[in-house]
Parts: C-alpha cells; sequence; structure tokens
C-alpha cells in the first residue's frame, strides 16, 4: 500500500489507483498534518511513503527514522506524466526490499537499502 504525502499531483495518485495500487491520500484524508504524524501513519500501516518532500529524507537519514520506506519524487511540473509512468514502471518491475528510500526522476532510479 502506498501513502501520497499532499504533495502529490492528483494525476499521480488517480493513475496508480487505475494501475491497480491501492493508494491512500493525505490531502483526502487529512490535508496539511505535520512530517511526524505523516511518519506515524506510514509506519503503522505499513506504506510505502510517496512524497517530493526532501524533508523525508532528513528524517531518514539524519533523524534515524527506523523502518520508513520513502519513494522520493524529483521532476519538473510539465514531468507529472513521465514520472507518473516512472513510478508505475518502478512498482511493476522491482521487488522493493523494505526499509527502503528510492529517489526517482523520470530518467533516473536510486534505491537505498536502510
Amino acid at each position: 500500500m502506498i501513502l501520497a504525502d499532499e504533495n502529490i499531483h492528483t494525476y499521480i495518485i488517480k493513475s496508480l489507483r487505475e494501475a491497480g495500487f491501492e493508494v491512500t491520500s493525505i490531502t483526502e484524508l487529512n490535508k496539511g498534518i505535520k512530517d511526524e504524524e505523516v511518519i506515524e501513519w506510514a509506519l503503522k500501516n505499513d506504506y510505502l511513503l510517496l512524497t517530493e518532500d526532501k524533508d523525508f529524507g532528513e528524517w531518514v537519514f539524519a533523524h534515524h527514522i527506523k523502518d520508513l520506506s520513502v519513494l522520493f519524487l524529483r521532476y519538473a511540473f510539465y514531468e507529472y506524466k513521465e514520472i507518473t509512468q516512472s513510478v508505475i514502471y518502478l512498482l511493476t518491475t522491482q521487488e522493493l526490499q523494505r526499509p527502503v528510500f528510492v529517489t526517482l526522476t523520470p530518467k533516473k532510479i536510486r534505491i537505498r537499502q536502510l
């Protein structure tokens, strides 16, 4: 299951759902919650956190939040369709060993096991 942070474009969420992924959206459920609450929710429900917020990299690497898996998207707004296809490609072709921190651009995937 995927937890989409509130900064994730609705097109990406809709496309993931259409591709058969179960996506819970912070925007739909509780917009404006703090990062700590997003992390708590992700850990409690064993979600893969989908975000564009680089602060979650800090939470994982500097604050050593354990067991949080993050899919960090980096793209220009006009690339939202390309990044969507990259996310779907990643999730359908890779067996992610969690916890993991993935940085994804339209052209590159970097997977770091935690």
